[in-house]
């Protein structure tokens, strides 16, 4: 796996420009909620996910170096986290997200100490 969590992997199946608004996301151990906004922009790639009722409305930042494939057909997005390494990530901060480095560092600090190999 490639070190850089902020951008999707060649094998995900991401094609440049998609709109992933909506797409459902699967942990490695069931469905966690469906995405509320994305970006591909090099080196800085993301997924914020609204988790609904699951855990309370929260929303997660998850780096799109966590996708492990993507499905179009279905609308759905498989990533390399269970369900308890999101419900514990960071939450999503819509103000220290945009400009706040050391909010990115945080975060992707969280996700590449819980990465597979």
């Amino acid at each position: 796996m490639s070190d850089n969590i902020w951008g999707y992997q060649p094998t995900t199946g991401y094609t440049a420009g998609a709109d992933l608004t909506g797409y459902k996301v699967e942990a490695t151990d069931g469905s966690i909620g469906k995405v509320d906004k994305h970006s591909d922009d090099v080196n800085s790639a993301y997924l914020v996910v609204d988790t609904g009722v699951w855990i309370f409305g929260k929303h997660v930042l998850l780096q799109a170096g966590t996708v492990r494939t993507i499905d179009e057909a279905e609308r759905k997005i498989f990533v390399d986290l269970t369900k308890d390494q999101i419900k514990d990530s960071p939450e999503f901060d819509k103000d220290k997200h945009v400009g706040d480095s050391g909010y990115h560092d945080q975060v992707g600090g969280y996700y590449r100490n819980h990465r597979r190999s």
